[in-house]
């Protein structure tokens, strides 16, 4: 038996400059971290001849070419294998649909499982890429490169998106206090709706392949916002990083009507009253977690359970992907 895991991730600059449509012709930055939350693939070789795989769904095909999962298809065919005799199965620690990343680290911890069954060594840039291959080139989705990069490396990293496609990842130069305190000061918040990422990313993909002015400005500002994270975290000035997720929310919020709705604004503007310096929706939009910076933890936690939202504690994920079983 196999086990692999992948973590999920949270974004703290640059948000959406990492699609193609954007970093093609203006190159793109986002700081992502990565945290301890995971998705995990299980690989059991088995005497039946079938491929089972066990997700949301359960699915046992003969044929490679009959199985519906899309990223398990295309993954089994990129790493040689045809399916029999093994079983699959995935778990997550968060449900798919709330802004952390989880398809790009389950493609991340798949591959990673499938290679250890054919005893490959494979490099976790070389893993991020072949996971994009996958998403991007191959399914034709509109996501970009932050979550498999980040599933496949974890850290607090900065990834550069040259327009070549190459992708240039760098841990930040955080001290060891500069990291526990923003640990300490950033919370997350399950706002209870969940949403697919695709409807909005298509319509920001949509507006920067046609030259958008409104959507290609909103884009370079957000990527300048992600250089002054990355300047701010550097020089340890955290109450500065707070105040840039404010603004990064707001000018979020522009890209689509569809990237908030009045309860969470109004959770928003809790959070605000109660100790947050600044926060946003994680990921596409739409739905999933908030994050906030605090300045005052405790306060905020208080308004925000008693208004009915969950909390999910969590700290920061340095090994990306790996092995736990094998």
């Amino acid at each position: 038996m196999i086990i692999a895991r992948s973590p999920l991730r949270i974004t703290l600059g640059g948000g959406g400059t990492d699609l193609p449509s954007y970093y093609r012709e203006h190159e793109g930055l986002i700081i992502a971290a990565a945290i301890d939350r995971y998705i995990y693939i299980t690989l059991h070789q088995t005497f039946v001849e079938d491929l089972i795989v066990k997700y949301s769904k359960l699915e046992r095909v003969t044929s490679l070419a009959d199985l519906q999962h899309p990223i398990i298809r295309e993954a089994l065919n990129i790493v040689g294998l045809d399916g029999s005799y093994l079983e699959i199965t995935s778990m997550a620690d968060i449900p798919a649909g709330t802004g952390l990343g989880s398809s790009g680290s389950f493609t991340i911890a798949l591959l990673k499982a499938l290679h250890a069954i054919r005893k490959n060594l494979v490099a976790p840039q070389e893993l991020a890429e072949q996971a994009c291959h996958i998403e991007i080139d191959r399914l034709r989705e509109p996501v970009g490169k932050q979550d498999q990069y980040i599933a496949a490396l974890g850290g607090v990293t900065c990834l550069r998106f040259l327009r070549d496609g190459r992708v240039e990842a760098q841990p930040l130069n955080i001290s060891e206090e500069t990291l526990n305190n923003l640990e300490d000061s950033l919370v997350l918040f399950f706002t209870g709706y969940s949403r697919q990422a695709s409807q909005i990313l298509k319509e920001q993909d949509d507006k920067t392949k046609s030259e958008d002015d409104s959507m290609l400005s909103n884009l370079h500002y957000v990527k300048q916002m992600g250089i002054r994270s990355k300047e701010a975290l550097e020089a340890g000035r955290l109450l500065d990083l707070g105040e840039i997720l404010h603004e990064h929310w707001r000018h979020k919020k522009g890209r689509s009507k569809d990237m908030s709705n009045p309860q969470i604004d109004e959770w928003y503007e809790l959070a605000l009253k109660n100790g947050a310096v600044g926060g946003k929706l994680v990921g596409a939009g739409g739905g999933g977690f908030l994050m906030f910076y605090t300045r005052d933890k405790i306060r905020l936690r208080s308004a925000l359970l008693n208004a009915g939202l969950r909390e999910v504690r969590f700290r920061f994920d340095f090994a990306g992907a790996k092995i736990i079983v094998q």
